[in-house]
């Protein structure tokens, strides 16, 4: 997102906390606050610029649970039942323990898109279909009330798809632990490291490096002349998984750090004080597209 920025610098964009659907899962205060203060501060290490993206928590802006209602009361049943999360459950024999979120939080996904007219949402794969969901409730609002949203269109980078996680899988969980934390130590990230799977060639054998999931993470923090090398490497004789693991330690650590220095100096008051100045901003927004949309609803008399 950082990179369709400065691609893109006369554009403005929106980026929220998304502690309401965090909310869904987590029930607990502190932990919601924890969650929500470091989600912030890593948007602003991360190199968020505050000048280009407008950040800000949707719980300040009661637009956004407003057109969630809204989105909710002209969406059917048998339409969010073609969720793949909800599919996944129903073949799982787990449908008795869907909570009601599930069916929501595409909704409110809908409605923190559509609030503020967005024409391009950057979302990884699995986020794809939340998109497509924000465009067809759209159009049914348009088709019912006239032309009032924006048609979103997703935006995925191509090289994300290919990102395989430590433990292989192509999908990144919390609860599979295949994932390596921002915040991480370096005696934590390594740790992870060394536990990636790798092929069972000895170091005096060739090895493809698109079959190895070492490779695959190290190739994200390269340049393409260091990709190049590391390729010719794993394509000659006497490289070690090893050797190949300490260099994604190294090239991980490089990238990492500078992060991690920035969010120890950003202060819990700095992030308060940036919010409440675009909860402003924003509530502006959401409020002149909420009263035109109470108006076409017929809630305005």
């Amino acid at each position: 997102m950082i990179d369709l920025a400065k691609a893109n610098p006369d554009s403005e964009f929106f980026l929220f906390l998304a502690n309401m659907h965090g909310f869904t899962q987590i029930h607990n205060q502190e932990e919601m606050k924890n969650n929500s203060m470091m989600a912030i501060k890593l948007y602003l290490a991360c190199g968020a610029d505050t000048k280009q993206f407008v950040i800000y928590n949707p719980a300040d802006i009661p637009g956004h649970a407003q057109l969630n209602r809204i989105l909710t009361c002209i969406t059917h049943m048998w339409f969010m039942e073609r969720m793949h999360s909800y599919k996944d459950a129903l073949n799982k024999w787990k449908a008795k323990e869907i909570w009601v979120w599930v069916f929501c939080y595409p909704i409110l996904m809908a409605a923190d898109i559509l609030l503020y007219d967005a024409d391009l949402v950057p979302v990884w794969k699995d986020q794809k279909q939340h998109v497509e969901y924000a465009r067809d409730i759209a159009q049914k609002f348009n088709n019912t009330f006239g032309e009032t949203f924006v048609l979103p269109e997703a935006k995925i980078n191509p090289e994300l798809w290919l990102i395989i996680w430590t433990d292989g899988r192509s999908k990144m969980s919390k609860s599979y632990n295949n994932y390596i934390g921002l915040l991480d130590d370096e005696a934590t990230i390594l740790k992870k490291i060394k536990q990636i799977p790798t092929g069972s060639q000895t170091v005096e054998e060739s090895k493809n490096p698109d079959e190895c999931n070492v490779y695959n993470l190290c190739k994200l923090f390269l340049t393409e002349t260091e990709d190049k090398e590391l390729r010719a490497k794993y394509l000659a004789w006497w490289l070690s998984y090893k050797y190949a693991k300490e260099y994604l330690f190294e090239k991980m650590m490089d990238f990492l750090r500078p992060i991690q220095e920035k969010y120890n100096k950003i202060s819990d008051q700095e992030v308060k004080d940036l919010l409440a100045k675009n909860a402003k901003y924003v509530n502006e927004i959401s409020e002149k597209k909420i009263k035109d949309i109470y108006d076409k609803v017929g809630f305005n008399l």
